[in-house]
């Protein structure tokens, strides 16, 4: 007897009974089980054939899937592809590269004929043996769950879900299944092949854990039953800390908030990490040690992180960025002179447009005292009021040049090198090329951000005074 089976299409698989299924047949008893129970439920369903070229007999076998398809009524569609070829290309092993190609397959036909979902025929002896899988490849909580009734491979489709009705059903119940319907199920001889770890697992390793609890398999299986309840509860915190730390998006970028992360615990943190990873490549197997090293450089704060599948991680004030090699990291919350402009005229009142939105206004204060006041209470560290007087020679605004020196506020007129007043305020090595400098007959009246330059401080006597501020961009809608 099987389980209530409409009940799994719709509330665990949350499918629609009159929407298209595409569901992947190998021939096996599992997916002929699979197809003949959607079919029968009423579900209208695509039967979709992935021949490996991997044996002799795949040829008769894609046959016999087509011919049991139109036996029941339903299309059916073949492909064939040759999968040593391709993992010997890509330098995968031949497991790796059949389930890629096949759910390329698989997902590509959902896309063609807007199925809801891909549906394939793993049951819960697969379960089980994926959950061992993960447990000797040292997995947590999310390999320790097993497989889900549904579940979304970005890496394959955003959108369209990967079903599994079968996980409740053991494999004997497949074999009893088909014979019932009067289903030939066929034989596949790589199952028995001892190259592949799952058949090992299957064949061997299952047995022998048999020998110490008879039942072992389905206390496995009612195991990864709990884990998945417990790991959605995580699921939620994760998805709520995701939220409140996540400041954006983008192809190949997710940015934290460094404040943010810095108060959540490191088993969130390794949750978070691995979710921002898996979104700029969702084909890399992100491992234990990968997490533990970000969360190390998180708490160290500095320099850059560099990970396998390209992958890298940075730190940036209050911001954490987590990026693929190739990804340009954004700007936009530096002031930066345009690519190709060096050097600005700047002449109060007046005003400059900057890369990315950014914008000088200069303009000309006439009442030393309101400046005074004004200054006393200033915390813009983007905005400054400079001695006209002081502001000899021709004022612009330019990038640095080799062999710069600063007099920054606040060191008695001592100057040293700009590149090592950068380096002491930490602006990132990125950012500096193209770092807006006010300057006054060839001398560093102002870094933005930072200080002015102590012979153009404003003092009680000065007369004349202008003012420099720079605007970020406004926000959309603003």
């Amino acid at each position: 007897m099987l389980p209530d089976m409409e009940a799994i299409f719709q509330k665990k698989c949350r499918l629609e009974p009159h929407r298209l299924v595409v569901v992947g047949v190998s021939g096996g008893a599992d997916s002929l089980c699979l197809m003949d129970v959607l079919h029968q439920a009423g579900y209208p369903i695509l039967v979709a054939h992935f021949n490996h070229q991997l044996r002799p007999e795949a040829e008769g076998e894609a046959a016999a899937v087509e011919l049991v398809a139109a036996q029941l009524g339903v299309p059916a569609v073949v492909k064939s592809a040759d999968v040593r070829a391709f993992a010997e290309q890509e330098s995968l092993s031949i497991e790796e590269a059949a389930r890629l190609l096949r759910y390329r397959f698989l997902f590509g036909l959902a896309r063609q004929h807007q199925a809801q979902a891909v549906a394939v025929g793993h049951t819960a002896d697969d379960q089980v043996e994926t959950v061992l899988m993960h447990l000797l490849r040292g997995a947590g909580l999310r390999g320790l769950r097993g497989m889900s009734y549904r579940t979304i491979l970005p890496v394959f489709d955003a959108q369209i879900p990967l079903v599994r009705p079968l996980l409740d059903l053991w494999r004997e119940e497949t074999v009893r299944y088909c014979a019932g319907r009067g289903l030939r199920p066929l034989s596949d001889p790589s199952n028995e092949w001892l190259n592949f770890l799952r058949n090992r697992i299957r064949h061997l390793l299952i047995p022998t854990l048999e020998t110490y609890n008879p039942k072992f398999r389905s206390a496995v299986w009612r195991m990864a039953q709990t884990l998945s309840g417990d790991y959605e509860i995580i699921l939620q915190a994760a998805a709520e800390a995701w939220k409140q730390t996540v400041i954006r998006e983008a192809d190949g970028l997710v940015v934290f908030d460094a404040q943010g992360l810095a108060g959540l615990s490191p088993h969130l943190l390794r949750y978070l990490f691995r979710q921002a990873i898996e979104r700029i490549q969702p084909m890399v197997d992100v491992r234990y040690e990968a997490l533990e090293r970000m969360v190390a450089f998180l708490q160290a704060g500095r320099g850059i992180l560099y990970l396998p599948g390209e992958v890298r991680v940075l730190r940036e004030g209050g911001e954490v960025f987590v990026a693929g090699q190739k990804t340009v990291l954004p700007f936009e919350r530096w002031p930066q002179l345009p690519v190709g402009v060096d050097v600005v005229s700047i002449r109060p009142p007046c005003q400059v447009e900057l890369a990315g939105g950014w914008r000088l206004v200069a303009e000309v204060w006439n009442i030393p005292s309101l400046v005074m006041e004004q200054m006393k209470h200033n915390r813009d560290r983007f905005q400054v009021w400079l001695d006209a007087d002081a502001l000899q020679g021709e004022l612009v605004l330019r990038v640095r040049q080799q062999g710069d020196r600063f007099e920054p506020l606040g060191m008695g007129g001592h100057s040293q090198k700009l590149s090592d007043f950068f380096i002491n305020e930490k602006l990132p090595r990125r950012a500096r090329a193209r770092w807006p400098l006010l300057c006054a007959g060839g001398r560093i009246a102002w870094v933005p951000g930072y200080r002015a330059g102590h012979r153009f401080r404003v003092t009680p006597s000065s007369k004349r005074i202008w003012y420099f501020a720079l605007q970020p961009p406004r926000p959309e809608g603003g």
